[in-house]
């Protein structure tokens, strides 16, 4: 048996080897198409030579891609802050609290979370651009994704893990339940909470849809729409299309593989249990 697992271990490094390789290589055709004076439509574009940085200089001249990073950054943090405080607020409560109805608010929860967005994006719309007048705002683009329902999931899961004693202990204190959710429950669901974060991050940041049908206006569009619109209407204005749109496209891809190299080491850790040692 141990010679057949020292046997199956070269045959596992090549298969890991070759799915890292597989997954790597769309985002170093990225980078290196974004640094080639051309670029063509087959393998050869992946050959580092002839680069130069001209593309990102073009696209940030066709589209202002500091301005689209703004919009793209406070759409972001927007949905991100109503995330974790609906998010933390509704998964203590379905967690922790009892009320009357609340299997039915938890399969509700479930049942959201089987609705694709595409299906509610015209009523959305009606009520978000035409009731409210929200178009071309910020508050019109965060709104529809102020409350994730996985978000919610997450932090209901994590809080049902924690011991019951400890909210018992603090209640018999007197503390009230939102003392106990700062005080006790939410430092120890930092995990949840940096994974809820990166989670949430990626789909607001890379979003398309919603805000191209609710900004007009191309100072108020997200990099993401701005690169569309580039696609659709501007291409023929630089020299290298193709590089310009890879350029702009490295440039959305960072903050999001930044931000998991930094806090992959989190989703791991859990401090649980040392608030029940001793």
């Amino acid at each position: 048996m141990r010679t057949s697992l020292r046997a199956s271990k070269p045959v596992r490094y090549v298969l890991l080897s070759l799915g890292a390789v597989a997954f790597l290589f769309p985002f170093y055709y990225m980078v290196v198409g974004s640094l080639r004076t051309t670029t063509v439509g087959d393998l050869t574009a992946a050959v580092p030579s002839g680069l130069t940085g001209a593309n990102y200089t073009a696209i940030n001249g066709a589209i202002s891609v500091g301005r689209s990073l703004l919009n793209s950054g406070i759409m972001t943090i927007g949905v991100l802050v109503c995330t974790l405080v609906f998010g933390v607020l509704a998964g203590y409560g379905l967690a922790v609290l009892r009320f009357r109805g609340k299997g039915a608010v938890f399969g509700a929860l479930l049942l959201v979370q089987m609705i694709p967005f595409q299906l509610l994006t015209l009523p959305l719309y009606v009520l978000v651009v035409r009731d409210y007048g929200l178009g071309d705002n910020y508050l019109g683009m965060i709104l529809p994704f102020a409350i994730n329902s996985t978000a919610v999931f997450l932090f209901r899961q994590f809080f049902l893990q924690m011991p019951a004693s400890l909210f018992e202990a603090a209640r018999i204190d007197g503390a009230s339940e939102l003392r106990i959710l700062w005080r006790i429950a939410l430092p120890m669901a930092r995990p949840a909470v940096l994974t809820a974060l990166l989670l949430t991050f990626i789909g607001p940041w890379n979003e398309f849809l919603w805000p191209f049908l609710v900004t007009k206006n191309a100072d108020m569009q997200p990099l993401a729409v701005s690169l569309a619109s580039f696609l659709s209407n501007m291409q023929g204005t630089v020299a290298n299309p193709a590089g310009a749109l890879l350029a702009g496209a490295v440039v959305l891809a960072v903050p999001a593989v930044v931000l998991f190299l930094l806090f992959q080491r989190h989703f791991t850790s859990t401090d649980i249990d040392s608030g029940v040692k001793g």
